[in-house]
């Protein structure tokens, strides 16, 4: 039986961020090779929103830690909402293919997204929200697409420094608050920086939303 902040949580994100979103893949000539990427969610009680995949060329880069993030991936890692990311990857000539899962990623359990590389964008990197934060995601960045098989890479929690980590269920979209679209950035760090996690200030419990990493493992097999 789903359990009522998860169909929430669900109805939500797919409302928000559109189930599959897929960036059309640029025309070239040289080969397209077909990917499936699988995420899986290793903590004990933070649910992954849907995590969005990305094919690029090595001038794509996603975040920098130590700087600023960017507004769309702000949105992401506040609210899990992918719109915006995948809207503006759309317009970038780095990027060859990008698509979002179809719903979130509960702890223990996995999600696909299959993505598409050709010649130089064959890069790969991937992220999504933390949902019981204030603005955490997880990301891999600039994974190289095996000719053949697959490669399995860890994925760290990062914060996006956009919101003040206060811990308090109203800034917060995930179990068991649920409360997207509200912003606290008074305070907040303003640079992306490795997150420093949950730590019962507020309405989390860190018996159950706290993590040491890495958070995610992501897979990257090569399928066409």
């Amino acid at each position: 039986m789903k359990t009522p902040w998860l169909s929430s949580l669900a109805v939500g994100l797919m409302l928000t961020s559109g189930a599959f979103t897929t960036v059309p893949a640029f025309a070239d000539d040289d080969e397209v090779r077909r990917y499936a990427v699988t995420i899986t969610n290793l903590t004990r009680g933070q649910v992954l929103t849907p995590p969005v995949v990305v094919a690029h060329n090595p001038e794509f880069v996603l975040f920098t830690p130590g700087t600023p993030a960017s507004s769309e991936l702000a949105t992401l890692a506040e609210d899990g909402v992918t719109g915006p990311l995948l809207g503006l990857l759309n317009t970038l000539p780095s990027v060859y293919d990008a698509a979002a899962s179809a719903g979130p990623v509960l702890p223990g359990h996995s999600v696909t997204v299959e993505i598409a590389t050709s010649g130089k964008f064959n890069t790969i990197s991937a992220v999504g929200m933390l949902a019981s934060t204030n603005d955490g995601f997880f990301a891999v960045k600039g994974i190289g697409a095996p000719k053949k098989g697959a490669v399995s890479v860890e994925a760290e929690a990062y914060d996006a420094g956009s919101e003040v980590n206060t811990e308090s269920c109203a800034f917060i979209p995930g179990p068991p608050c649920g409360h997207a679209g509200v912003r606290d950035t008074a305070g907040a760090e303003g640079y992306v920086h490795i997150h420093a996690g949950i730590h019962g200030i507020g309405d989390l419990t860190p018996a159950m939303h706290d993590w040491r990493n890495p958070v995610a493992q992501v897979t990257i097999q090569r399928i066409q």
